[in-house]
């Protein structure tokens, strides 16, 4: 977020029943030509049915998937954890091969050396990028069918330079349908994982304490929620408000999209609650993640995508 952004069971079994029902029948009828009375042809089909076990649907939700792709803005990136205004892939939450991060792939894979995890990982998130961008980045992950995909998109749509600059509800949702969409048309059964959008209010309040975290919000990183950081009149709060009711009703339209996806999974909205910690941003900005707060983002996408059920 740089500049304006930071980015069933019955129905086979029953019809084996009732099949093999029809044919001892038959063959009961028909036991002078075949030398077997009925009796015998009842009980052979009636030991055979017990005996075949019940197919099991296969479940929809893969909880261990063995690549994955990452989509999204800076966040996903790295952007602000291993040095000052640069990108820092290696510790992604989704894809990095950071040991200390432990990304969602890497405990995924149970930790496997950075040359494998690499090949079983691609990163095509960007700084600055908005869920208009992300059609593009999905098509882009569908061109290696990766078996999950990570989406963290939405913080640049609401981090402009102004409050009427950002990305309309109706278009934020529209992106992320054409998204999805681009995914399925080159990878039909990827999952996605989808987290929810931080809350940039608490991001503010978090780090508007620290004189060079508010030195480098003027260069005009979030301007939107961040402009004007101890600026405590009611104009401001206002401002910072239309912020928030904007972030939670972006995670409004990801939970209704993603629901309409048997293969995608929200996280519930708890990315969102997160209450990170001055150790958990970056000592640069103080509004991005650092690697302690990447860990965080690991841990959270690994306990919901390893989940028996998605997150309420």
């Amino acid at each position: 977020m740089r500049g304006e952004s930071l980015r069933s069971r019955g129905g086979p079994g029953r019809a084996r029943t009732v099949f093999a029902a029809v044919t001892a029948a038959v063959l009961a009828g028909t036991g002078v030509l075949t030398g077997c009375t009925s009796s015998d042809s009842a009980s052979s089909d009636s030991s055979t049915e017990a005996a075949r076990p019940s197919p099991r649907p296969t479940p929809v939700w893969d909880r261990s998937p063995s690549s994955v792709a990452a989509v999204g803005d800076s966040i996903t990136r790295g952007f602000d954890a291993c040095g000052v205004l640069a990108d820092c892939p290696e510790v992604s939450w989704a894809t990095g091969t950071d040991r200390a991060v432990r990304s969602l792939a890497y405990r995924l894979l149970d930790g496997p050396p950075a040359e494998l995890l690499a090949e079983k990982t691609w990163n095509f998130s960007e700084t600055g990028a908005r869920m208009a961008d992300l059609p593009a980045q999905m098509a882009r992950a569908a061109q290696h069918e990766p078996e999950l995909v990570t989406v963290l998109a939405g913080a640049n749509d609401a981090c402009r330079n102004s409050t009427e600059r950002m990305t309309p509800v109706d278009s934020f949702r529209s992106s992320f349908e054409a998204s999805l969409r681009r995914l399925r048309a080159g990878a039909p059964k990827a999952q996605v994982y989808v987290s929810s959008v931080p809350d940039l209010k608490r991001l503010w309040s978090a780090g508007r304490g620290n004189p060079l975290g508010r030195q480098v919000w003027k260069l005009g990183i979030c301007a939107s929620m961040l402009g004007d950081s101890q600026d405590d009149s009611k104009a401001a709060g206002a401002r910072r408000d239309l912020v928030y009711e904007r972030v939670v009703a972006y995670n409004g339209a990801l939970r209704d999209v993603c629901a309409k996806d048997k293969r995608c999974r929200y996280d519930g909205g708890e990315v969102f609650a997160v209450r990170f910690s001055g150790k958990q941003l970056s000592p640069w900005d103080w509004f991005h993640p650092s690697k302690n707060g990447q860990g965080r983002l690991a841990e959270i996408a690994y306990r919901n995508v390893t989940a028996a059920r998605p997150p309420a």
